[in-house]
């Protein structure tokens, strides 16, 4: 049975990242992570340590939100928290020697979703989908009265839920 929206982009575009996310989600549960977590450490993966504040920032989530994702990941064993050598007050976050690990596996992971998103796609398609995306994305950051997305951060990510 046809569902009365399909043929609006806004209910397939929900319909497909909803689609996505359970996807990926089956795939993080396999490696023991909730999502929104590897977004996490992903943003780890490409520093050497950063302030809590500064990771809230890049997640779009509040520093209490962040921290408690921290907190899980710390208990699993992928990050840490230390104290700055300047200022022993101000915490920062790094990976551990498995979160290294883990970050390069959820990198592959999300090559093998995007793989698996767009089989039998020509590379033409591919580069159609990704602009129109990123135009819709840009649609809706000037629609809520704000800046451009930071679109190498996950829109996602801007949930505090997904954290």
């Amino acid at each position: 049975m046809k569902h009365p929206n399909e043929e609006t982009i806004g209910w397939v575009l929900a319909q497909a990242a909803r689609l996505h996310r359970f996807y990926l989600n089956e795939k993080l549960t396999e490696m023991g992570l909730c999502a929104g977590q590897e977004q996490l450490l992903q943003v780890l993966g490409q520093q050497d340590a950063i302030m809590m504040s500064d990771l809230a920032a890049v997640l779009r989530v509040r520093v209490p939100t962040a921290s408690k994702a921290v907190t899980r990941l710390a208990a699993l064993g992928l990050v840490e928290r230390e104290a700055d050598a300047a200022d022993r007050r101000t915490v920062r976050v790094k990976l551990t020697r498995k979160g290294k690990t883990a970050a390069a596996r959820i990198q592959a992971l999300w090559d093998e979703v995007e793989s698996d998103m767009v089989a039998g796609f020509d590379p033409k398609e591919n580069k159609r989908l990704r602009e129109l995306l990123l135009r819709a994305a840009t649609n809706f950051g000037t629609a809520l009265g704000g800046p451009e997305p930071d679109l190498d951060t996950p829109l996602d990510a801007r949930d505090d839920h997904h954290v």
